[in-house]
């Protein structure tokens, strides 16, 4: 059985996701959120760190687990109840978390946004779509009806996805920040974009899509941010010679 060090990895994510040079939202603590033991055999991605993910990682005999949105957002003791049961399982069943928010987004190889628009079959992307301090989204020019860069979202996500046909049936400038993006289409719109595609926003963001005259996809959070932590639980298995498997956990949204 391959085994490989808790530590390198750890920092071996640090180095190449910029992790402690990337702003991101108060409280989301990226990197490493729980040791194990010390060492890894397998590694299991998820995009949430939930009880459900963690159960699933496991059932999967995995002894890290590498997820997009990680266990902490904001205040999170005491640890009672169901936040008691999540660490048990943790501790009792020798499971490390690691977590990579916006620097997975924002990452130029392996971030959701660039795995993402390879999938949708864009090229000469550009960095666009400021936060917390560094571009995380990508913006590219293109000619392609809004029917048919429906389907390819759908293709790469598995899901349709809905549609606000604010702007001109044809996509000529793209922009793309996976996640929840949808409540910043004026940002968008003022990076000279006339397509806009994210994973989910408020319902008043109809109104003034077609205000801005912009075309708007939301192609579901979860499913437009599956895409980073396949790429780097694929890297780390090659790197380190390990077993990985992604767990599918979809809430819809």
């Amino acid at each position: 059985m391959s085994k490989a060090s808790l530590a390198a990895i750890v920092k071996h994510c640090d180095q190449i996701l910029r992790t402690a040079e990337i702003g991101d939202y108060e409280g989301s603590v990226n990197g490493l959120q729980v040791e194990n033991s010390g060492s890894v055999t397998r590694i299991a991605a998820a995009v949430d760190a939930s009880i459900a993910t963690v159960k699933l990682a496991i059932a999967a005999r995995a002894d890290l687990l590498i997820v997009h949105h990680g266990l902490f957002w904001s205040k999170t003791h005491p640890w009672t109840g169901k936040r008691y049961d999540l660490l048990r399982l943790l501790l009792e069943n020798n499971l490390a978390v690691y977590s990579s928010h916006l620097p997975l987004d924002a990452h130029p190889q392996l971030g959701n946004n660039v795995q993402l628009a390879t999938a949708l079959g864009l090229k000469n992307l550009k960095p666009f779509f400021a936060s917390h301090g560094q571009l995380i989204g990508l913006k590219t020019l293109a000619k392609i009806s809004r029917n048919e860069l429906a389907q390819r979202l759908e293709q790469a996500t598995g899901a349709p996805p809905k549609v606000i046909p604010g702007g001109n049936a044809l996509c000529q400038r793209i922009g793309i920040v996976t996640g929840g993006a949808g409540g910043d289409l004026k940002l968008a719109a003022a990076e000279g974009v006339d397509t806009f595609i994210t994973g989910e926003g408020p319902h008043w963001t109809y109104a003034l899509a077609e205000e801005l005259g912009l075309n708007v996809f939301y192609g579901g959070h979860y499913a437009t941010e599956t895409f980073g932590v396949k790429a780097l639980s694929a890297e780390l298995a090659k790197k380190f010679k390990l077993p990985w498997v992604f767990l599918d956990h979809p809430t819809g949204l």
